[in-house]
């Protein structure tokens, strides 16, 4: 009952946030809380241009008119917009200035942390169940490595897994951040699209990585697990393993319905020898468990020759089985931790890889962090340097296959890789590099 003139004066002392979130309440206040004059007195205070020294460009200078015209010539919202947008567009700038510096050794941005801080980025996940009701779940345990972080979310309130349709996985964004203080999770936020995966006939149509006594864990591509009671067949947690290339992008510049899509590569004029497929290539890998690393490396100068494609991939070997020189072992035993409101657990022989192949110019051409198990090849080794039993552990996607051979020293209780090839798709090569092969 009280009159639109005295709802206007009382939100005229509220801040922008504040306008958002009441804006929310109902039909009335969203209509009041678009006001153009009170938006332009906020767009006007928050973005002033700035003054320098010596010389100002026409736009720096240019005031925001005050008058009637630019009140009455817009439409309601218009000043909303334009001070959503200057802030959005100030906050990415801040975040991709601090993206631009790269580590000498992975070729990614060293800055990750600093970067998702100064946007306030967080991860969620939105399970849908078949009659179109959403469940979202946001509490998560953060662990980061080089290339890599891995969210672990659960819940006692997980829907029940034989209604469960879709996953999606979001990265959230305060709308407007204010960097005086945390960002408030009942504020106005936006999403961005990371992922979606169907879970209907989840142990059907996933990959299998192993179990413990209590749960079961099942993975789809890109990098998620999801772990399973067994006794109740019901959803324990939810992990997920994203890699930091495109990793900001992804979180920060999707829409709540459409993925970020990375713009296609400019291919550079390469005058190598026509015999060589690639050359220069450079890979970082990582094989950790959440809390511990088991391997940490970077190898250089690895090249394919043409003889080396068949069958639509790009051989690439690291690690040979006949040069026991660059034979790696592997600090522990792998396993994967988990964790609950009320268990903890730890599933033996699986692990999570993160990878990273840069090209000759080191640009980032393959990147991925995933969970994967390890199994059983053969009992005996057959080599002449180890005497053992003979593990592999594989990874395939769209863009190439990893295959890792492992043999286990009982005496020293270590495993060292003997073997470790890349296989590159040929039609990413193709259009990679504008190329046919």
């Amino acid at each position: 009952s009280m009159p639109s003139e005295m709802l206007l004066k009382i939100f005229s002392y509220l801040d922008a946030v504040s306008l958002l979130s009441v804006g929310c309440v109902n039909k009335l206040f969203y209509d009041l809380a678009n006001d153009n004059g009170i938006w332009l007195k906020i767009y006007s205070s928050c973005l002033r241009p700035k003054r320098t020294i010596w010389k100002m460009k026409s736009e720096q200078t240019e005031a925001v008119p005050l008058g009637c015209a630019a009140l009455h010539d817009k439409k309601p919202g218009y000043w909303k917009k334009e001070y959503i947008l200057k802030q959005t567009a100030a906050v990415k700038t801040r975040v991709m200035r601090l993206a631009k510096p790269l580590d000498p050794y992975t070729g990614l941005p060293f800055k990750n942390k600093e970067a998702m801080k100064v946007s306030g980025l967080s991860w969620i996940i939105v399970l849908k169940d078949n009659n179109g009701k959403e469940h979202v779940v946001e509490k998560a345990n953060l662990s980061f490595k080089d290339t890599s972080v891995t969210i672990l979310w659960y819940s006692t309130n997980w829907p029940c897994l034989d209604v469960v349709s879709t996953l999606k996985l979001f990265g959230v964004t305060p709308l407007l951040l204010d960097q005086s203080r945390p960002p408030n999770k009942n504020g106005p936020r936006r999403r961005s699209l990371i992922a979606e995966y169907h879970l209907a006939n989840l142990t059907e149509n996933s990959v299998a990585v192993g179990a413990d006594r209590l749960v079961q864990l099942f993975s789809l591509n890109p990098g998620l697990l999801v772990g399973i009671w067994k006794e109740k067949n019901e959803i324990a947690f939810v992990m997920v393993s994203l890699h930091y290339h495109q990793l900001l992008e992804r979180s920060i510049l999707g829409s709540a319905t459409v993925q970020y899509a990375p713009p296609p590569n400019k291919p550079v004029l390469d005058d190598i020898d026509p015999d060589h497929g690639l050359h220069d290539y450079s890979l970082h890998l990582e094989m950790h468990g959440r809390s511990c690393t088991y391997l940490r490396g970077t190898f250089r100068d690895l090249f394919c020759r043409k003889g080396d494609i068949a069958n639509g991939y790009f051989r690439l070997t690291v690690v040979s089985l006949k040069d026991n020189r660059k034979h790696l072992p592997l600090t522990g035993t792998f396993g994967l931790s988990w964790e609950t409101d009320v268990f903890k657990g730890n599933v033996k022989d699986c692990y999570v890889m993160n990878l990273t192949l840069l090209d000759e110019i080191g640009e980032p051409f393959w990147c991925f962090s995933a969970p994967v198990y390890v199994e059983v090849s053969s009992k005996t080794s057959g080599l002449y340097d180890y005497m053992g039993d003979i593990y592999t552990t594989n990874y395939a996607d769209s863009e190439g296959k990893v295959c890792v051979k492992l043999v286990w020293l009982e005496e020293t209780k270590e495993y060292i890789i003997v073997n470790l090839v890349l296989y590159l798709s040929t039609k990413k090569i193709n259009n990679w590099y504008g190329t046919n092969y």
